[in-house]
């Protein structure tokens, strides 16, 4: 039954290989999937490709329901999966700034790292500035950022129970607004992209 590590079925070191395949796995998958492609990743913003909030979307509910099914049927206890303690005001606020991140360099964290390993200057650039950003924020922790970083604290939140409904349901919820959003998205594509797609995106200076 998992998770394999937290009840020591697996080794540390055995644990730490898996999870180095996995990501390998995962920027290959990226990549293979054109995620190191600024155009595609900053068509979300623009309106003329909605690949990463299909991806991302599918990705969250694919989780979500195996997790449930696996806890369901006694495969995993969740209870020993790591579960971080929300706090909502710098993760609103560290969430706009990511978006806005996005927009401008066109990268996630992670699609930056796949795109600076396959030589992209852009994507080498964007891991730089992240790890001046990491250690800018490292360095000043304390002093600035720390009564920031525990504030609006409420605990292990989950949406279901604060919800007063059952963690199915909420799952049932998510994948029909899931279909709505990309139904809407396909539409808002075709809008777009209505005249040549080429051109939406030379006239967006991308």
């Amino acid at each position: 039954m998992g998770p394999l590590y937290p009840q020591g079925l697996i080794s540390e070191p055995l644990n730490l290989l898996i999870a180095l395949f996995i990501g390998i796995g995962f920027g290959i998958g990226l990549e293979a999937g054109g995620f190191t492609n600024t155009r595609k990743l900053a068509g979300v913003f623009y309106g003329y490709d909605f690949v990463v909030l299909k991806v991302f979307f599918t990705a969250a509910l694919t989780g979500a329901i195996g997790l449930f099914l696996l806890d369901n049927y006694g495969l995993m206890d969740i209870e020993l999966t790591f579960y971080p303690k929300t706090f909502w005001i710098p993760t609103t606020i560290a969430g706009i700034i990511m978006g806005l991140g996005f927009i401008i360099g066109g990268f996630c964290p992670g699609t930056s790292v796949c795109a600076a390993f396959t030589g992209k200057i852009d994507g080498i650039y964007f891991v730089i500035g992240a790890f001046i950003g990491i250690l800018g924020y490292g360095f000043t922790y304390e002093p600035l950022f720390e009564k920031l970083r525990n504030s609006g604290g409420l605990g292990k939140a989950n949406i279901a129970a604060e919800l007063g409904i059952s963690d199915e349901l909420f799952i049932f919820i998510v994948t029909v607004f899931a279909v709505v959003a990309f139904i809407v998205a396909n539409k808002i594509q075709q809008k777009v992209n209505s005249k040549n797609p080429v051109e939406n995106i030379e006239e967006l200076g991308l």
